[in-house]
C-alpha cells in the first residue's frame, strides 16, 4: 500500500510537538529557581477595620498575626472604590481611565483591549502556574489566562465557604513549579450576614459597638449595620486562617509571598462608590519576604497599582511596558528611599445608577477632590441612602455642623473639595473656600492636572464627560437604568484607536 505525503506527516508532527513541550518545560524550569510562590488574598468591600489597624471591636487574630510576621501598610489605597475597577487596576497596574475598566463588569464595562498586559499573563509566560478561586469581575475574562479556576461566582450568599480552602489545597498540591494563586472571598460584601455556619460563634450586636467614625452619625440601625459588618470581618479572618493552614501543611509556606488586601472600603455611608477615605483606604499586609523585618509598619503612601511592579519584580519578571506604580520592595526591606509625595485616585461610576466623575490627589496632610460635573446632583448619594439607609435622612437633618454640611456636599458637590486629613481625617470640613488654604488648593490643583495630563486622562475633554453621561442616561427607563438597554461606546472615543 502506497503512502501519501499527508500519511507521513502526523508522526513527525507529534514528535515535534512533544519536543517543543519538553523544551518549554526545561526553559520554564531554568527560569524559575528561587522565585517565590505568590498567594494573593482579596476580601470584598472592607476598609482597614481589623484589629491590627486599631479597630477595637472586631476580632481578627489571623490577620493580626499575619501583620505581626510581615509588613502592614498604614496608608494604602485603591485607585477607584469599586469592585471591578479596583481589581482591574491591581491586575494591570494601570488606573481605571488607563485600562478601561471604569465601571462594573456586570454593567458591560471592561478593558479597552483584551491584550492589555497583566499580572497573570506575565507570570504565566515565565512558567508560573496560575489559579483563581472566587470572582475575577473584570472584562473580558479571557484576558487573564488562569490555569485553574474555581468558585467563580461572587457567592454573596456565602455558600460552601469551606470550599475556598479545599480548592486551594488541590491547586497548591498539584503545583510542581512556583505558583500564583488569587483567592477572592465574598466577605464583607452586602448582605452583612451575622453568622454563617456558626461563624462567628458569638456575633456582635449593635449594642456592643459604635458606628464607624466616618459616618459622623450614630443611630441604632447604623450601629447594627456596623456590628454585622464586623461579623463579616471576623468570618473572613476564619476563612483566611483555613487557607493559611492549607499552605502550611503543603510545606510551601516558607517559599510563599502572602499579600492580603481589601478591594476597597465598606459599602457604608461615605464609603464605597466615593472618593472619600472611607471608600479608597484599604488594609494591605504583605508577609513572607526573607529580608523583611517582622511586625513593621510602613506609613508611606502606597496604592494597589504598586502591586504589579512589586510582584513581577519579586518574580524576576521584566515589566511589560511603563507602569505608573512603584516597586514596594525597598519599603518592605525598610530602606530609606525617596518615595512619592502624592497619591491619586478617581471615580467614574459603579453601575449606571451613579455616574459622577471625580479626580483626587492627596499628600501627607491634604486631599483635593475635583468634581467634574459640579453643579449637578450626585445620583450616587440618593442611590446609597435609599438602597441601604432608609430613614437616615432624619439623622442627617438633626446632625450638627460640619456633619450635616458634609452630607449636603455629597449630594450637591462643589467643583473642588479640600480636606485637612491630619486635623479632619473623616473629611467633614471643606477648606476649598478658606483663604488660609488658598496656596494649598492651588498647589494640589496644579499637581492633579499634571497627573491627569501625564496619564492621558480622557475626561480632560469636557465633551467626553458629557458623551459618556448621555450614553448612561439613554438606558434609563422611567428614571431606572436598564442593563439590557445600556449601549457603551466609550472604548471607541476615549482614546485614538491607533495605539
Amino acid at each position: 500500500m502506497s503512502s501519501t505525503k499527508s500519511d507521513t506527516l502526523p508522526a513527525p508532527l507529534h514528535l515535534v510537538q512533544g519536543l517543543l513541550i519538553v523544551v518549554l518545560t526545561v526553559v520554564q524550569a531554568s527560569l524559575l529557581p528561587g522565585r517565590p510562590n505568590i498567594l494573593l488574598i482579596v476580601s470584598e468591600d472592607n476598609g482597614p477595620e481589623i484589629g491590627c489597624y486599631g479597630e477595637p471591636f472586631v476580632k481578627t487574630p489571623i490577620l493580626d498575626k499575619l501583620a505581626a510576621n510581615g509588613v502592614l501598610f498604614e496608608r494604602a489605597y485603591v485607585p477607584q472604590a469599586g469592585c471591578s475597577q479596583s481589581r482591574a487596576a491591581l491586575l494591570t497596574g494601570l488606573y481605571p481611565h488607563q485600562n478601561g475598566q471604569i465601571g462594573l463588569a456586570t454593567w458591560k464595562f471592561g478593558l479597552y483591549h483584551e491584550d492589555t498586559p497583566n499580572l497573570v499573563r506575565s507570570l504565566k509566560q515565565v512558567g508560573y502556574r496560575t489559579g483563581i478561586i472566587g470572582k475575577l469581575h473584570v472584562n473580558p475574562a479571557s484576558a487573564f489566562p488562569f490555569d485553574f479556576k474555581r468558585m467563580e461566582s461572587s457567592n454573596f450568599s456565602r455558600n460552601k465557604l469551606q470550599n475556598y480552602a479545599r480548592e486551594a489545597e488541590k491547586f497548591i498540591k498539584k503545583s510542581k513549579r512556583p505558583f500564583f494563586l488569587s483567592v477572592n472571598y465574598p466577605d464583607a460584601h452586602r448582605p452583612f450576614l451575622k453568622s454563617v455556619g456558626g461563624v462567628p460563634e458569638n456575633p456582635l450586636t449593635g449594642a456592643e459597638v459604635k458606628s464607624l467614625s466616618y459616618f459622623g452619625l450614630d443611630t441604632p440601625d447604623l450601629r447594627q449595620q456596623t456590628a454585622d459588618y464586623y461579623n463579616c470581618m471576623s468570618r473572613l479572618d476564619s476563612q483566611v486562617g483555613e487557607l493559611l493552614e492549607v499552605l502550611r501543611k503543603s510545606g510551601k509556606y516558607e517559599d510563599t509571598l502572602i499579600v492580603y488586601l481589601g478591594d476597597h472600603g465598606a459599602d457604608m455611608l461615605r464609603g464605597k462608590r466615593t472618593s472619600l477615605e472611607g471608600g479608597l483606604r484599604i488594609p494591605l499586609i504583605m508577609s513572607g519576604g526573607k529580608h523583611w523585618k517582622r511586625g513593621e509598619r510602613c506609613s508611606e503612601l502606597v496604592s494597589t497599582i504598586d502591586l504589579m511592579p512589586t510582584l513581577l519584580g519579586m518574580a524576576g519578571v521584566s515589566l511589560p511596558g511603563e507602569l505608573p506604580g512603584r516597586n514596594l520592595v525597598s519599603l518592605l526591606e525598610g530602606k530609606s528611599v525617596e518615595w512619592r509625595k502624592h497619591l491619586f485616585a478617581e471615580f467614574h461610576l459603579h453601575s449606571a445608577h451613579n455616574y459622577y466623575p471625580q479626580r483626587s490627589v492627596r499628600d501627607a496632610q491634604f486631599k483635593l477632590i475635583h468634581n467634574l460635573m459640579a453643579g449637578e446632583i450626585n445620583p450616587g448619594y440618593e442611590f446609597t441612602l435609599k438602597r441601604f439607609f432608609k430613614g437616615v435622612e432624619e439623622a442627617i437633618l438633626v446632625a450638627g455642623e460640619p456633619v450635616r454640611g458634609a452630607y449636603q456636599r455629597m449630594r450637591h458637590p462643589p467643583e473642588f473639595e479640600l480636606y485637612d486629613l491630619k486635623n479632619d481625617p473623616h473629611e467633614f470640613e471643606n477648606l476649598a473656600e478658606d483663604s488660609n488654604h488658598a496656596e494649598v488648593l492651588q498647589r494640589l490643583k496644579k499637581r492633579l492636572l499634571q497627573w491627569r495630563t501625564s496619564t492621558k486622562d480622557p475626561l480632560l475633554d469636557r465633551k467626553k464627560v458629557l458623551q459618556l453621561k448621555s450614553e448612561i442616561e439613554a438606558c434609563m427607563k422611567g428614571g431606572i437604568p436598564s442593563k439590557a438597554d445600556l449601549k457603551l461606546n466609550y472604548r471607541e472615543y476615549f482614546f485614538d484607536k491607533s495605539r
